[in-house]
């Protein structure tokens, strides 16, 4: 499998359970006290972070830096948008398609050559 899918599929991954680290306890655990939700969120970051390393890792050297940052966003907006409308509730916008056109923008000033 490519460097590049290897990486995009590894980074899909991990921006689920970052999706679900940083937001889920809004809906999951507002009754709770914060630190008990803070404590839950990172122990669904540790395997963000299990995840996102390796893709990171993997990716560096085929991709720049840059490119691995820019790939991560739009990629988050990706999971961020589905985890928004169908897991919080939330009216889908029409700003998700703006920003999106705005990492088309970024991502064809990152990737050029």
């Amino acid at each position: 499998m490519p460097i590049t899918v290897q990486t995009i599929l590894l980074l899909a991954a991990s921006n689920v359970f970052m999706t679900f680290a940083w937001y889920a306890h809004l809906r999951d655990l507002s009754a709770k006290p914060w630190w008990i939700a803070a404590l839950i969120s990172w122990a669904i970051a540790f395997f963000e972070y299990m995840i996102q390393v390796p893709a990171n890792r993997i990716g560096y050297g085929t991709l720049t830096l840059a490119q691995l940052k820019i790939m991560q966003e739009i990629i988050a907006l990706g999971v961020f948008v589905p985890f928004a409308v169908f897991y919080m509730d939330q009216p889908l916008k029409l700003d998700y398609l703006w920003a999106s056109l705005c990492l088309v923008g970024a991502a064809y000033f990152m990737f050029r050559t």
